[in-house]
C-alpha cells in the first residue's frame, strides 16, 4: 500500500459499516461525512443538537435526508454516551469524535455499563503517507500513553499490529525505537526494546516481526542500516515505529506533518471498536483518511 488513497479504495463497499459521531456539530466532520457518503464509504449516526447539525450541514451542502444518514437528537452532554452506546449495542461499528472534548468522549468509552473497554490498554495508531517514501508507515503511541511500562508497550504493539493486519499488512515489521542499537544500562528504552524483541521470538508477541532497539534512521532507511552494520529483518524496512514515550511520538508525528507535508490517518485501538479521535483542527481530508483506517480495522 503506497498511499492513503489506496487505503480508502480498499474499504469494503459491499457491506457498509456505520459510524457513530458524537456531537456532530462540526463542519469539518460533516465535510468528511459528505465525502464518505458520496464515495459510498460508510453510513452514519449523527448524534447531537439536531437544529445545529442541520445548520452546519446546510452550510456545506450536506443532505441529511439521504440514505445512510440518521440524525439522533441529543444534548451536547449526552452525545458521547449515546454514540458510545450505539457501538456497544452493535448498531454502529466505529466511534468518531465530533465537536466534543476528548476527556468527555473517553469517559463514555470507559463506562463500565455501556462502554467499549475490553481490558486492554487504549493506544493511538497513526498511519502516514510521507512524500518521497515508497510505502506507508505506522507510528504508535502519540496521544494516549505518556511513559508506558514494558507490559503496556506489549499491548501498544499488539494494538498497532491488529490495526495493520486488518488494513492489509500480513506480518508487519515493528521497530522499537531508541537512540542507539545496543542495550545501554543508562537508557531504559534499549532494555525494553531488547525484551520486546525476545518476547516476539518466543511467541509472546504474535503476528509480526519485532527487532530493536533501533535508532530512527536505521529503522526507516536501509542504506543507513547497512552503513552501520545493522543486520535485521526490520532495519530499514519498519512498518510500525513503536516509541518509548509520548514525547518521542509527538515530535515525530508533528515533524512528519510540518516538515515532510505528510498525510495521516489515525485511530484509537484497544477498545471493542475503533475510535476516530482526530483533532478539531484537522481538516476533512485527515478525518476521511482516519475513517477509512477505522473502517478497515473494524473488520
Amino acid at each position: 500500500m503506497k498511499s492513503l488513497d489506496d487505503l480508502i479504495e480498499g474499504v469494503d463497499r459491499t457491506n457498509l459499516k456505520t459510524v457513530a459521531v458524537a456531537q456532530a456539530v462540526d463542519e469539518e466532520v460533516l465535510k468528511a461525512v459528505k465525502k464518505a457518503r458520496e464515495t459510498n464509504l460508510a453510513n452514519f449516526f449523527l448524534v447531537g443538537e439536531e437544529d445545529e447539525i442541520s445548520r452546519s450541514a446546510s452550510a456545506i451542502g450536506l443532505d441529511l435526508h439521504q440514505d445512510g444518514i440518521h440524525v439522533i437528537q441529543s444534548s451536547k452532554e449526552e452525545s458521547a454516551s449515546i454514540a458510545v452506546k450505539s457501538v456497544h449495542d452493535e448498531k454502529a461499528h466505529v466511534l468518531m469524535k465530533g465537536n466534543i472534548d476528548t476527556k468527555s468522549l473517553l469517559k463514555a468509552v470507559l463506562d463500565k455499563q455501556y462502554g467499549l473497554r475490553r481490558g486492554n490498554v487504549l493506544s493511538h495508531v497513526s498511519l502516514f503517507e510521507i512524500p518521497g517514501r515508497e510505502k506507508l508507515i505506522f507510528l504508535t503511541d502519540a496521544a494516549m500513553n505518556i511513559a508506558p511500562t514494558l507490559e503496556e508497550k506489549v499491548q501498544i504493539i499488539n494494538n498497532a499490529v491488529e490495526v495493520a493486519r486488518q488494513a492489509g499488512w500480513e506480518k508487519p515489521k515493528v521497530a522499537p525505537l531508541a537512540a542507539v542499537e545496543v542495550v545501554n544500562p543508562a537508557m531504559p528504552a534499549t532494555h525494553d526494546a531488547a525484551i520486546l524483541t525476545q518476547m516476539n521470538r518466543r511467541g509472546q508477541i504474535k503476528d509480526c516481526i519485532v527487532d530493536g532497539p533501533l535508532a530512527f534512521d536505521n529503522a526507516v532507511d536501509l542504506k543507513a542500516a547497512k552503513q552501520k552494520g545493522v543486520e535485521s529483518e526490520v532495519a530499514g524496512q519498519a512498518d510500525i515505529l513503536a516509541v518509548p514515550t509520548i514525547e518521542v511520538a509527538n515530535a515525530l508525528y508533528k515533524s512528519f506533518m510540518y516538515f515532510a507535508n505528510a498525510k495521516v490517518a489515525a485511530v484509537i485501538s484497544g477498545a471493542k471498536a475503533p475510535i476516530v479521535l482526530t483533532s478539531r483542527a484537522d481538516d476533512a481530508e485527515s478525518k476521511i483518511n482516519s475513517l477509512a483506517l477505522a473502517l478497515k480495522a473494524s473488520h
